[in-house]
């Protein structure tokens, strides 16, 4: 992707644009859904400021043991609306049972598949859980779908994927992919927080169709060695590593995930350096809605701010 009118960032490094909507090839619905996501929602400026709450699912009650309030759907939903998320993202079930008493004043993403973290990584695969015709039913602006890259089930995984992307183009339904590495190969080959693989999960999302990617931040370690060359060589900056991702996703707007919890000067950091890289915005749970309420308003509001200094005009 080439890179036009940067600018200097605050932290120094270069500050990458993002592709705007006319580049990105949406149909009339995908283009209507996503200007509310990115303008009229959220911090506005064509940036994506996202709740997700579908860790329930994906790791069962333990992860609201740190804050035992955020166990109650609603108290989720009253978070994003206060809070003025661009988004809230969950499963069927949480938006059947409580989505109505905020429909029109949060956004809704509806993750379409999902698993449990009881069987191994080894083979995993997220069964369909929901639809896009649900999606159209509730509300929805765009449809969520995880895809592990590098599992041994990806064959089956391309197959439901593409089923779920021709039913979103029928309806104008935007899709995020969730892009994951995941599986022994990648565990042999620098492990699924290498370069190598985020990198390529993302690639492998613009290639199935995503209109936008989540995607984990590369984390540098030992394994790096065992990546295929000439990633295992590569000596790059935090920020250099994320814009090779991001240039990989190409015009798939990029949504970085926050994971598991960490201290204020951490995240606020990891935003700034993600979005001076070129992404769109933030898809952050355990980070907010495991801190009391108070504080994650508190952060959310200085997240606002940050998102504000990243606004693009709609083109």
């Amino acid at each position: 992707m080439t890179s036009v009118g940067t600018t200097s960032s605050s932290t120094g490094n270069r500050r990458y644009p993002r592709p705007a909507l006319s580049r990105l090839g949406l149909s009339p619905g995908k283009r209507t859904r996503l200007k509310r996501l990115l303008y009229d929602y959220g911090p506005g400026g064509g940036t994506l400021l996202v709740l997700p709450i579908d860790q329930g699912l994906e790791h069962g009650p333990v992860d609201f043991f740190e804050n035992p309030a955020a166990l109650d759907p609603e108290y989720q939903y009253a978070l994003a609306k206060e809070g003025k998320f661009s988004a809230i993202a969950l499963h069927i079930g949480l938006a059947e049972k409580y989505y109505h008493e905020f429909a029109g004043e949060v956004p809704l993403i509806l993750k379409l598949n999902g698993k449990t973290s009881i069987p191994s990584d080894a083979q995993s695969f997220s069964g369909l859980t929901g639809s896009v015709e649900d999606a159209v039913r509730l509300g929805a602006d765009a449809v969520g779908y995880t895809i592990y890259v590098g599992s041994p089930a990806q064959d089956r995984d391309f197959l439901q994927f593409s089923q779920v992307r021709e039913a979103a183009d029928r309806f104008g339904m935007p899709v995020i992919v969730w892009a994951y590495p995941r599986g022994e190969a990648v565990a042999k080959k620098g492990g699924k927080e290498s370069l190598y693989a985020i990198d390529y999960a993302a690639r492998v999302a613009l290639e199935l169709g995503a209109d936008i990617v989540k995607i984990n931040y590369p984390v540098p370690s030992e394994k790096d060695k065992d990546s295929p060359p000439p990633y295992n060589t590569l000596q790059l900056s935090d920020n250099a590593m994320f814009r090779k991702v991001v240039e990989s996703a190409g015009r798939s707007l990029v949504l970085v995930s926050g994971g598991e919890k960490v201290d204020d000067a951490a995240l606020l950091e990891k935003v700034r350096s993600s979005m001076d890289a070129g992404a769109t915005g933030i898809i952050f749970g355990r980070n907010l809605w495991q801190r009391p309420k108070a504080e994650a308003l508190s952060l959310t509001r200085e997240l606002h701010a940050i998102f504000r200094s990243y606004a693009q005009p709609l083109g």
